[in-house]
């Protein structure tokens, strides 16, 4: 069985939007550098957050003892043989790839939407077609354009896409709103999930939990993905796309027994009795860390429920290059569920041919 990060990332660079039609230049995002020598994506006419380049979280590598720092090449996809040579080194046989910049809302035009999103899809599909078979992806779809995003789900899934990304919340929609049925019939169809990554695009939210300097991303990012995993249960998703697999990723998995625990005693007061594996009975996957207190968690998701990802090219609280490594060595996990987690749950999830 292959070794699976579940959660890795591209970084987009300028040869990002290199795909975009001639008819698109005119929502080709920009580079500001500011009088520090920062640099901004500009889309729409807006500063969109940095462009990513050398990066540090303050202080954590020191503090947390994390490998997190990733050479800016293969973070950019501009040396792919390098990127595969350090897959192997960290003992890993496929990179799940996903996005950076949905993190927050990057345009503000369905049209731009579009244009990003096919440019972004078709580079992923080169970065597949060069990785050969070792770099799979999720696709970023233009989620205000229904028609235009399910003609780009066929093509992504054609070139190598084996998932959806979507943000924990979807500008003012929550991912149960039957406005995306017809995206979550056709994923089903084509046997592709849909991975929730931590991410928010409603235009108020980020801002407000990060005021004052308070907050940030953990409230505007990290519970909503909890959220989402208890709406879908709630809502029985299942019972509407029995097949549709789901994923939670990015926001550890420290939150399942609580999630877990406040079903049971919620939906007894509705007269419902929440299954004995309701993340396996509910198609649901999470990502879990190494710092998660695993063997608690694994008493309420069950074995078969939870991936592991390195947060590859990022540098924040869940990135750890080596987490396959840490599992395996220093875990407190029985081997051949370490195994699942790194492997066979990942490729049930993705629906990756072994």
């Amino acid at each position: 069985m292959p070794v699976i990060d579940a959660d890795a990332h591209v970084v987009e660079a300028e040869a990002t939007w290199e795909y975009m039609d001639p008819s698109e230049e005119k929502y080709r995002p920009q580079i500001l550098t500011d009088n520090d020598g920062v640099r901004y994506w500009v889309i729409d006419g807006k500063l969109r957050g940095r462009v990513r380049g050398e990066f540090t979280a303050r202080g954590i590598s020191a503090q947390a003892e994390r490998r997190m720092v990733t050479d800016e090449a293969k973070r950019l996809m501009q040396d792919i043989p390098g990127r595969i040579a350090h897959m192997d080194e960290l003992g890993i046989d496929v990179q799940i790839l996903y996005p950076t910049i949905i993190t927050r809302r990057f345009c503000d035009t369905p049209e731009s939407e579009v244009a990003l999103s096919r440019s972004y899809n078709r580079w992923l599909a080169d970065i597949w077609e060069q990785g050969k078979g070792r770099l799979r992806w999720t696709c970023m779809l233009p989620l205000w354009t229904m028609d235009e995003a399910l003609k780009q789900l066929h093509w992504s899934v054609e070139h190598g896409a084996c998932g959806v990304t979507m943000r924990a919340v979807e500008d003012e929609r929550l991912i149960v709103d039957p406005y995306f049925d017809p995206l979550y019939a056709e994923a089903e169809r084509l046997n592709v999930p849909i991975a929730v990554h931590i991410a928010d695009s409603n235009v108020y939210l980020p801002d407000y939990y990060a005021r004052d300097g308070v907050g940030g991303t953990f409230g505007a990012f990290r519970l909503p993905a909890a959220a989402d995993c208890h709406m879908l249960i709630t809502n029985e998703m299942v019972k509407r796309f029995p097949k549709l697999r789901w994923g939670i990723i990015e926001a550890s998995s420290q939150w399942v027994p609580y999630v877990i625990h406040d079903l049971r005693r919620r939906l007894e007061t509705r007269g419902r009795k929440l299954d004995d594996e309701p993340l396996k009975a509910n198609n649901i996957w999470v990502t879990c860390q190494n710092d998660d207190d695993l063997p608690y968690v694994l008493s309420y998701a069950g074995d078969s429920q939870l991936v592991i990802g390195t947060d590859y090219g990022h540098q924040d609280q869940s990135s750890e290059i080596e987490a396959m490594r840490i599992l395996r060595e220093e875990g407190e996990v029985d081997p051949v569920v370490i195994d699942k987690i790194m492997g066979e749950n990942a490729v049930n999830l993705y629906g990756l041919e072994v």
